[in-house]
């Protein structure tokens, strides 16, 4: 099991190298970035990527992964800014998709990373085939894209009915996408079915995992043991994968929490010694 651990119990903040010397204090070996403009400003090359490129140059982790942004303004949404949909019927919304997620691919020339992970639609849509046809030509384009700069895309399962496990794998079919895997997130396939059926089904495509707990009534992303899924049986079925998967944890923050360093290193501990 490799330890990983998303910037998301910070994303109310921006980044800084503290942060991320707090993560490795808890162990992760691996970050994956949450790409939301005010908590790492993907766009602004000269200053903020810069800065967090000197760290991971210098540091003790790798950049593994980085989360497409899910809004382009600095206020994720709050102002009315409308979401980075690539699953939009609207053409020009697509397009400015693509390339607000492409200015997040492109933080990869600073700072090397492995997988863009990336949401077909929003939480709660409902599946229609022509946004459906829209999303996979975003996804040609977006694997076009990486591909030279060494990124690849992962597609999470999320609340909606585009990223249900078994459409997931049909989109992934029927685009002969062989280079686009799943990242499998185990807090969203309890809410949607169970860790075990979603598993079984994905379980050839998955890249890469995110662990976080919840007890079914709402995707609260807590700390693995805090809610209802059976993390026992889940690393079982995680450790059968094809593949030796990055494990990352994806939590949301405890207001009164400033480190979570040793929540970190508890969570760690408790998954492997399952």
């Amino acid at each position: 099991m490799l330890r990983g651990v998303s910037t998301y119990p910070f994303v109310k903040e921006r980044l800084h190298p503290g942060l991320l010397d707090q993560l490795v204090r808890g162990g992760a070996q691996v970050i994956e970035i949450h790409a939301a403009r005010h908590h790492f400003d993907y766009a602004n090359r000269k200053q903020h990527v810069r800065e967090i490129s000197d760290w991971f140059r210098d540091g003790q982790a790798k950049l593994f992964s980085v989360h497409a942004p899910q809004f382009a303004d600095y206020e994720s949404g709050r102002a009315g800014g409308p979401p980075v949909n690539i699953a939009s019927s609207d053409r020009g919304q697509g397009i400015q998709a693509m390339d607000e997620i492409k200015r997040a691919i492109e933080v990869a020339e600073q700072i090397p990373f492995r997988y863009l992970i990336q949401h077909i639609g929003v939480s709660g849509q409902e599946f229609d085939d022509k946004k459906n046809d829209a999303a996979m030509t975003c996804i040609e384009h977006l694997r076009a894209f990486a591909k030279p700069l060494g990124v690849s895309i992962l597609l999470e399962n999320i609340p909606n009915e585009f990223s249900a496990p078994e459409r997931l794998v049909e989109f992934i079919r029927a685009a002969h996408f062989e280079d686009v895997g799943i990242c499998f997130d185990l807090g969203h396939a309890h809410m949607m079915s169970s860790v075990a059926e979603a598993f079984e089904t994905v379980k050839e495509h998955i890249a890469s995992a995110q662990a976080h707990d919840n007890s079914k009534d709402r995707d609260a992303h807590l700390w693995p043991g805090k809610g209802t899924i059976d993390w026992k049986e889940a690393m079982s079925l995680l450790r059968s994968a094809p593949d030796d998967l990055a494990i990352v944890l994806e939590i949301e923050a405890e207001e009164q929490k400033k480190d979570i360093s040793a929540d970190m290193a508890a969570g760690y501990k408790k998954l492997e010694q399952l």
